[in-house]
């Protein structure tokens, strides 16, 4: 064996003049020297490093202390193993070397395709503008003289014409609103009028608790009273503040589907509502009395429909043949969007409106900065990618149009989803709320999930991940901003998600169809309502929080005989600050008596309740501080039974107000 300087002198000789290393397969492997270098003469041997992200064929990886001496300088304060991951990362968020977006091949290309060869065979180019324009016009006529048709509403002899209202018309306004003793809503009897209900009124809920004696009424129709059997159903009285439609629905006028027709009469005070449960809907109890009642006057000959559903089936119809036989993405989608915006807001889903004219300039007003918000989905979010060179006509018509009627239609299609607004409030009071929000965001992560697989195979992922940590900063900067509160609304949510849907794949012809159709409906029923909303317009008819009255044990005197009158005196602390300036108490929920702390002349520090000994009922007491002619929260019911013996309230508010009470007052 030689020594190690004869092993040196033997590689550094004649036969070894230059050895130059170009390729290694592994950072670590023995150099070899080529055979052609060992016979040539003696030069110097040089070690070419080669970086992995500099190498033609990527075979030859840097080794891994080398690369971290290189980034030190730039990341040398994220440790290790956050650097590692991150660089892991953004490798992979770059997808694969050869991205390719994703083009969906039809199924059964022959059947799908054979509407647009009809178009070629059929309809020369020169005459297309034309049949466009003709099609137009006859959606646009057959829309019309269908709407047309709930205009023309019968005459009721001895009442007149029919009147439209809403679902939430009532006589009475809740809380204080009517005044002391009512005398805003006047008259209580001897009144009446001939109306005219839309369809689904059963689905018009209260979504706050509003208090009916000592009951508290949530997420159902304000129905109190109706009939106490099926033997007289035209008897049915039903209690003053009771939705009109809702109730006539309850009385059998007209099925809850179609909506229809009737006259309602006041017939001033009635006591004792009974509870029943007749043709879906239960109404409330009530075992008192209350100053103004209703009855639907029977044997009334009326004709009025309520044709949504027919307005459903032609908008069906003419968006499901233009999505047949149109592969241009803005031919199929601006007309889509706008024929659905119009069938949602005029009839399926319809604002609070007194006339059709009324209704229509809403509606009206509403589209002009939708279609806006339309280009923008259109061009700027995706779905121009996702409908260009489609040529699977019927899964685009049963995918994309089917999904977007779905979303177009939520208050029938998503109305079993026990959640009403998302908002904290309601999520903490409505039962089911919180386990249905967790249930759909569990959908949405596996949905999540599968769009970033595909964002990632076409190379789209990293700016699509910049703009969703865009949209996760600005929300978190909305949540703290002092005085308002986030809120996020159909619209809202179909604009945040959208861009998300930005492919040409099945999942995504359902996903951007259905959120179309949320933003169709959010506009066209509630209009663009801010983001960003103060406590008080999210609170709505809700609690205030606001200070309740101390009510001493009150002081009752029993008449002595049956036709001798009893009374109740009651009291009250004075609030410990000036924000209030006086008291109102509600007596079966009817406001009889207001007063003012700072009264000099007629001032009152007590309030006297008489009734006579044979009146045999209950009667309900509340109390709430007011500042002005507003009122605060109301206590719980205090109850003075019908033997004379009082029980306390208990303790925090009651819930005494509905929604837009004010909005859906009756006045005749």
């Amino acid at each position: 064996m030689k020594d190690d300087p004869e092993r040196n002198d033997s590689g550094t000789g004649a036969g070894a003049e230059s050895s130059t290393v170009i390729e290694i397969d592994h950072p670590d492997a023995p150099l070899e020297i080529p055979v052609q270098a060992a016979t040539a003469g003696r030069e110097t041997t040089t070690l070419e490093v080669i970086d992995d992200n500099s190498s033609s064929d990527g075979n030859a990886p840097t080794p891994r202390f080398i690369q971290d001496e290189r980034s030190s300088k730039r990341w040398k304060k994220i440790p290790y193993p956050v650097r590692r991951v991150l660089t892991a990362f953004g490798k992979w968020a770059k997808g694969p070397p050869n991205p390719h977006p994703y083009r969906i091949k039809p199924l059964f290309p022959a059947v799908q395709e054979y509407p647009l060869y009809l178009v070629e065979r059929f309809l020369p180019k020169a005459y297309r503008l034309w049949a466009i324009f003709l099609y137009f016009s006859i959606w646009i006529i057959t829309f019309v003289l269908v709407k047309r048709q709930e205009t023309i509403a019968s005459t009721v002899e001895g009442w007149g014409q029919l009147q439209p209202i809403s679902c939430g018309d009532t006589y009475w306004s809740a809380g204080n609103g009517c005044g002391l003793d009512g005398n805003d809503c006047r008259p209580f009897n001897g009144s009446g009028f001939a109306f005219q209900c839309p369809a689904s009124c059963e689905s018009y809920h209260v979504l706050n608790p509003r208090a009916v004696g000592d009951q508290e009424v949530i997420y159902r129709p304000m129905v109190i009273g109706g009939p106490s059997s099926d033997v007289n159903p035209e008897l049915a009285t039903y209690r003053g503040d009771s939705y009109i439609c809702a109730s006539a629905i309850h009385a059998g006028l007209f099925p809850n589907g179609k909506g229809g027709c009737g006259v309602v009469e006041l017939v001033g005070q009635y006591q004792e509502f009974v509870s029943s449960q007749r043709h879906g809907i239960t109404s409330i109890g009530f075992d008192s009395y209350f100053p103004l009642s209703f009855r639907f006057v029977p044997d009334i000959k009326c004709k009025a429909k309520d044709e949504r559903w027919s307005i459903l089936a032609v908008s069906t119809v003419f968006t499901g043949v233009l999505s047949l036989f149109t592969t241009s993405p803005a031919l199929f989608f601006f007309p889509t969007f706008t024929g659905m915006f119009f069938a949602v807001g005029m009839s399926l889903d319809q604002p609070g409106h007194s006339t059709v004219t009324d209704l229509f300039s809403n509606i009206l007003g509403k589209f002009l900065p939708a279609m806006f918000c339309a280009w923008v989905m259109y061009d700027k979010m995706g779905v121009r990618r996702t409908l260009k060179h489609l040529t699977a006509q019927i899964e685009k018509t049963v995918l994309w149009l089917g999904a977007c009627w779905v979303g177009a239609l939520t208050n029938y299609t998503l109305d079993f989803i026990p959640i009403q607004r998302l908002n904290k409030h309601d999520l903490d009071q409505q039962p089911g709320a919180r386990a249905a929000l967790a249930t759909i965001v569990i959908i949405l992560f596996f949905i999540i999930l599968s769009q970033v697989f595909y964002f990632r195979q076409e190379g789209r992922f990293i700016p699509y991940i910049k703009l969703y940590a865009l949209f996760i900063f600005s929300i978190l900067i909305s949540l703290t901003l002092p005085g308002l509160s986030l809120r996020l609304h159909h619209y809202i949510l179909a604009l945040l998600l959208l861009p998300g849907t930005s492919l040409q794949t099945r999942p995504a012809l359902l996903y951007q169809g259905l959120l179309i159709g949320l933003f169709i409906n959010g506009i066209a029923r509630w209009g663009f309502d801010p983001v960003l909303e103060t406590p008080a317009a999210l609170q709505g008819d809700a609690q205030k929080g606001s200070l309740l009255p101390i009510i001493p044990q009150p002081v009752i005197y029993i008449g002595e005989g049956p036709h001798s009158p009893s009374n109740i005196t009651f009291t009250w602390n004075q609030p410990p600050s000036n924000i209030y300036d006086g008291i109102s108490i509600l007596v079966n929920d009817v406001e009889r008596f207001r007063g003012y702390f700072d009264d000099i002349i007629d001032r009152q520090d007590s309030f006297i309740w008489s009734r006579n000994g044979t009146l045999g009922m209950p009667e309900y007491f509340r109390f709430a501080y007011m500042l002005g002619s507003s009122s605060g929260d109301y206590t719980k019911a205090g109850i003075w039974s019908a033997e004379g013996e009082w029980t306390q309230m208990k303790a925090g508010p009651s819930r005494v107000k509905a929604r837009d009470s004010q909005e859906h007052m009756v006045r005749r």
